[in-house]
């Protein structure tokens, strides 16, 4: 058990973002697709998981004064230095000898992501904004990844939107650690100097905003009306605005901004949200067979 906890095996979750492009592009019930996809997934949970790692080992005196992160298994002592490097090891290898194995191109996103999160563990998350820009970076890497194993075309929107989504994911993490040094006058990131509640409530307004913008432009776009004629997708942006409200609702009023993850697997609203979105556009997609992203 203090594995999967080293493992954060619950962050998986965000490598579901690798299906996004199959999805779209109504591939994932092609000949071969479902197990290909799941390998491409268990690749990317495993160089995730070796950044958990690699992060942990990095900020394990920080951790050691979070009220929740001292209980990791690193900062609580519970596994040792030398496991933590070997399991990285074990983890970096197998993930890129599996994805080159599945497409080339795969593995190189792989590599992307992990360069991209080793920068971020030995400095660059003590930028402000700088640091978030990372973080939403990574969510684009893995739709990329998973737009090249599938080999699907991926749109500009599915970029732009999976970026801004993160992006405003990734903020209010960073309020929620404001709170925390408010409550407790312990700064748990160096990056947190360069942000305070007011600049981060206005930034969460303002992102929610242009991501309900861009959203209302991608579902009326003419490009993407074509390859869905008379299936109404702006309905779908009850679902997008209600989801960004009850994040607001539990970031601003309820202070429950921690990892998104948790959030996500804690708050029934979301879920039944998420998969309203989710159901709204197989229907569509796979029940009508309609249209390719």
């Amino acid at each position: 058990m203090i594995y999967l906890k080293l493992l954060r095996v619950h962050q998986w979750l965000k490598n579901l973002f690798m299906l996004a492009a199959p999805f779209f592009g109504g591939v994932l019930y092609f000949d071969g697709m479902p197990a290909k996809l799941l390998a491409g997934f268990l690749c990317f949970c495993g160089i995730s998981s070796f950044v958990y790692i690699l992060n942990d080992i990095c900020d394990v005196e920080n951790d050691r004064k979070h009220p929740e992160k001292k209980n990791r298994p690193l900062a609580s002592g519970a596994v040792s230095m030398p496991v933590a490097y070997g399991l990285m090891g074990v983890l970096a290898a197998a993930a890129l000898a599996s994805a080159y194995m599945l497409h080339i191109g795969f593995m190189f996103m792989l590599v992307a992501y992990a360069v991209l999160n080793v920068g971020y563990s030995f400095g660059l998350k003590k930028i402000a904004i700088l640091d978030i820009i990372l973080v939403s970076s990574g969510f684009v890497i893995r739709v990329w990844a998973g737009g090249l194993l599938a080999e699907v075309a991926i749109s500009h929107w599915l970029f732009i939107m999976t970026f801004l989504l993160a992006l405003f994911l990734a903020i209010a993490k960073r309020r929620d650690d404001l709170v925390l040094l408010e409550a407790t006058g312990t700064e748990m990131r160096k990056a947190i100097r360069g942000y305070n509640l007011d600049f981060v409530n206005v930034a969460m307004g303002m992102m929610s905003a242009v991501i309900i913008v861009s959203y209302i432009q991608y579902v009326t776009a003419p490009e993407i009306l074509s390859r869905f004629p008379g299936k109404h997708l702006y309905v779908s942006v009850v679902f997008v605005i209600a989801g960004l409200m009850r994040y607001l609702q539990l970031t601003l009023v309820d202070k429950k901004s921690g990892s998104p993850t948790k959030v996500l697997l804690r708050d029934i609203f979301l879920q039944i949200v998420m998969f309203a979105w989710v159901a709204f556009f197989a229907v569509i997609i796979y029940g009508l067979n309609y249209g390719h992203e």
